[in-house]
């Protein structure tokens, strides 16, 4: 049996990973007591004894988890930004070209950050192939619900007594600077970071991202780019459909608790919008983490997953 450790269970990711792990008769869950869980010592024996580990940590917990597990052969699943374009980390986005075999081999292996996830999806696949040129000036926006912040921001939009700002959707990110950036670029093969403006709304799961393409940068027209990511995705996890119907509007909590993905290409040939949907909490996170799982173990890899 597979003995699985989740390092920051306490976490939102890492609590979802459990729930769905827990229920699971392949796999044994290494579980560290409340007064162990933050103890080195105990934290090295638990990733040493597994065969796979999460890693629902902070940045520099999360480093200082790897170095715990030197010296044992366990996988590392890390769903924090550390190790996102480190060199010898698989990035575990397996729809992407080329990635899945990466992962299946890999000790190693980075999760997708939330809304990188969504904005690769849209623009990798038209990089790969050759309809959007690596040099494009690229812009994103990004909806997400409240339970992408973690904890403490769950507790401030649920507070009864909370700041009426919260009431309204609030744009974040605000100085270019936003830790995500990184991995959009380097993973996309962009020569210069999009102009990317994420945005927190009061509800609790889903994320809508959207890129902006002129005719001008890209090379194909509106119908050309849908069947790109139509034969790009075919499924399950990820999938091109067309638009929804859902009287002109594309609601950004359509995906919560599900751990698929939908890209969508709406707009003209003048002006496409392609946008990518799903819960920020499932493919953009814990759903991710799992299916990357799957793949290490050679198991189908929408096991325990939720998906149409």
């Amino acid at each position: 049996m597979t003995r699985v450790f989740i390092d920051g269970s306490a976490g939102t990711t890492g609590l979802r990973i459990y729930e769905r792990l827990s229920a699971r008769k392949d796999l044994e869950l290494i579980i560290l007591s409340e007064e162990n869980r933050k103890d080195p010592a105990a934290r090295k024996e638990a990733i040493h004894a597994a065969d796979a580990v999460f890693l629902c940590l902070p940045d520099p917990a999360a480093v200082e988890a790897v170095e715990l597990a030197e010296g044992s052969d366990t996988v590392i699943i890390d769903t924090s930004t550390a190790h996102r374009t480190a060199q010898g980390w698989a990035y575990g986005f397996p729809e992407l070209k080329g990635f899945r075999d990466k992962i299946r081999a890999s000790k190693r292996i980075a999760n997708p950050g939330c809304h990188a996830s969504g904005f690769i999806a849209l623009v990798k696949p038209l990089v790969d192939e050759g309809l959007l040129s690596s040099d494009a000036a690229l812009t994103c926006f990004s909806l997400t619900g409240y339970s992408g912040g973690g904890k403490k921001m769950i507790a401030e939009y649920e507070s009864a007594d909370r700041d009426v700002l919260l009431k309204g959707p609030r744009q974040y990110g605000l100085s270019q600077q936003h830790k995500h950036l990184k991995e959009m670029s380097y993973i996309c093969g962009l020569e210069t970071a999009p102009i990317f403006s994420p945005i927190v709304a009061d509800y609790y799961a889903g994320m809508e991202v959207s890129v902006p393409l002129f005719a001008k940068d890209v090379k194909g027209n509106l119908k050309e780019i849908a069947e790109a990511f139509k034969a790009y995705y075919p499924g399950p996890l990820v999938h091109f459909d067309e638009a929804a119907d859902e009287s002109g509007f594309l609601s950004a909590s359509a995906f919560a608790g599900r751990d698929d993905m939908q890209i969508i290409v709406t707009g003209n040939d003048e002006r496409m919008l392609v946008t990518a949907r799903f819960d920020n909490l499932g493919k953009g996170a814990s759903g991710a983490a799992i299916q990357n799982l799957n793949l290490v173990l050679g198991l189908d890899e929408t096991t325990s997953l939720n998906y149409r």
